[in-house]
């Protein structure tokens, strides 16, 4: 049984090894062909918000053909978001296009992979002084030429912390916009039929939210970082969700829905999160899911591994019945480790827990909760 259990692993990594470079071959072909024609659209660099230390800058993006994604509005037909959600999944990536950022009178040049996607690392000799906030990279497009002529070049936004109490690690779906992750097909339909207008967020979570950024006594910020498996695909809408609904600006960890990363939340989510407790090792993290997937089982792996690091749990109780009471273990787990996991019905309960232990002031209980009776 093992033995052909090993078998079965090894045809689907092969399966999966051979359908990525087919895909690879016909995106190949397919760029050489519509160059060749002069069907090729002017070529943008789409840059993610970034994150860095005093000693180090973090920023991810990419190089496509120009979508012609219009802007959303709170009125827009559902045929104009579907056509927009059409556009996003349709993007032409550039492989092997060549990047060079400039920070601060430093350039790196990266090459960009078969999906368009570039990642770019600064190494800073001296540590950045001043106020902590969002640090401007520029970005400029080396190679291949784009259609028509003309430079290529775009702002890209780095989160530097500096001050911060602790730092937050939000998913996004179905723990600040409704989503209803449980279901694909549901979710689904509620992400192409709609825009960052008419996507709704849980009531009370931009109040929670800036009340968990604000440090009032020290003029600083703590940084809120968001994972999602949501594809990159769609990281325009989501920056203009978060925009719409007053959530605060946050680096946002997303995936590349290849055949080699789908059906790996569990260990893309934790790596995420691994990942940010080794940049910044000096800061605590307060954790927020929902219980719809797997956040719960992550989050305690999270805390079993660095129990000092975590100082709470937030689960928005989305379930009910058997997971529940899976869910109730996990706390109970938790607590023996010194973290508190608290499973909460709405962001008003999640405030006062959070009031009561000093991470938000006790005045934010009645923002949120005002927040979570305002109608959308």
């Amino acid at each position: 049984m093992e033995s052909e259990g090993l078998w079965l692993i090894d045809i689907r990594r092969t399966a999966v090894v051979v359908a990525r470079a087919i895909e690879e071959r016909f995106d190949a072909y397919r760029f050489g062909l519509k160059r060749r024609l002069g069907l090729l659209d002017p070529f943008e660099i789409l840059p993610y918000r970034g994150y860095g230390t005093a000693r180090e800058l973090f920023l991810k993006g990419r190089v496509l053909e120009e979508s012609g994604i219009t802007h959303a509005g709170r009125d827009d037909a559902v045929w104009k978001n579907v056509l927009n959600m059409a556009r996003r999944f349709a993007s032409d990536e550039v492989a092997g296009a060549r990047v060079r950022a400039s920070f601060e009178g430093l350039h790196v040049e990266t090459t960009a992979d078969v999906e368009g996607f570039f990642e770019v690392r600064f190494h800073l000799a001296e540590p950045l002084d001043g106020p902590g906030g969002w640090r401007q990279v520029g970005l400029e497009l080396l190679s291949p030429p784009s259609p028509g002529g003309g430079r290529v070049r775009a702002n890209g936004h780095v989160l530097v912390p500096h001050g911060a109490r602790f730092g937050v690690i939000s998913d996004l779906d179905d723990t600040v916009v409704r989503s209803s992750a449980t279901s694909v097909l549901k979710m689904a339909w509620i992400v192409v039929r709609n825009n960052a207008h008419t996507r709704l967020p849980f009531e009370g979570v931009a109040a929670f939210y800036r009340a968990l950024q604000l440090e009032p006594n020290s003029g600083s910020s703590n940084p809120i970082f968001y994972v999602s498996s949501s594809p990159w695909n769609i990281y325009d809408m989501l920056v203009d969700f978060l925009n719409v609904h007053g959530v605060p600006h946050g680096p946002l960890f997303l995936k590349d829905w290849s055949l080699g990363v789908l059906g790996k939340h569990r260990d893309y989510k934790l790596g995420v999160i691994r990942h940010l407790l080794s940049t910044y090792k000096d800061m605590p993290f307060v954790l927020i899911g929902d219980s719809g997937e797997e956040d719960p089982e992550i989050y305690l792996q999270a805390v079993r591994e660095h129990p000092e690091r975590i100082i709470a749990v937030y689960i928005r109780d989305v379930t009910s019945g058997k997971r529940d009471a899976e869910i109730r273990a996990m706390a109970g787990e938790a607590r023996k480790l010194g973290t508190e996991m608290v499973a909460v019905p709405d962001t008003t309960a999640a405030a006062e827990h959070a009031a009561s232990t000093g991470l938000v002031a006790p005045s934010a209980i009645d923002t949120v909760r005002a927040g979570s009776t305002a109608s959308y």
